[in-house]
């Protein structure tokens, strides 16, 4: 996997676009001239904690004893499940609301908005298989972050511009993505494991 394409694959898991209604009604508690500080800042936390995953994602799996398959099988199914969400989505409304009182901390912007399981597990996975290679995965998550900030910045004209349908019809065809990119990562799982276990 390349940079571009884990950056990708990152991008499409924090699912932005989806998000856009999700940001907006949180932020409608905040007062307007905080709005973009505090986007700003769940954003940053989002970043760091997307890091911290990944520097010490391994340390988490031996911790744990987990094997990278069960990592590449359970993010294949959790992926997979987000990817269902995206293409046959619930109302939202029930999910987000949660009786979040003043500005959002960390919950529910942050984490699991941006830095969502499927993300991490991302992480974890590409951390441990190539761990060499962690200046390019930081590159990859610092691209996909910047991908979601420019279009959680102007969420509110985004969705003016797109309209509902538009952010739908988005959010459905990056689902499409994350169903196939999730079916690949949980054979990936399965044939790893039993490549280990024959």
């Amino acid at each position: 996997m390349d940079i571009l394409a884990a950056a990708t694959l990152l991008f499409l898991t924090m699912d932005p676009l989806g998000n856009i209604p999700v940001f907006l009604s949180v932020l409608e508690k905040v007062a307007p001239e905080r709005r973009t500080k505090v986007v700003l800042r769940e954003l940053l936390l989002a970043l760091v904690i997307l890091l911290l995953f990944l520097y010490f994602g391994s340390n988490i799996l031996s911790a744990m004893n987990l094997s990278q398959e069960s990592i590449q099988v359970a993010g294949g199914i959790i992926l997979f499940l987000i990817a269902i969400k995206m293409l046959f989505p619930v109302p939202r409304a029930a999910r987000v609301e949660e009786d979040i009182e003043g500005e959002p901390l960390l919950v529910p912007l942050a984490i699991p908005m941006i830095a969502g399981p499927s993300a991490i597990a991302i992480l974890l996975i590409i951390s441990n298989d190539q761990p060499e290679r962690m200046l390019d995965w930081t590159i990859a998550v610092v691209i996909a972050w910047l991908g979601t900030a420019i279009i959680l910045f102007p969420a509110a004209w985004l969705k003016k511009v797109l309209g509902q349908r538009g952010l739908v019809a988005m959010e459905r065809l990056m689902g499409m993505l994350l169903v196939a990119i999730a079916v690949q990562m949980f054979l990936d799982g399965v044939a790893g494991f039993l490549k280990n276990h024959s």
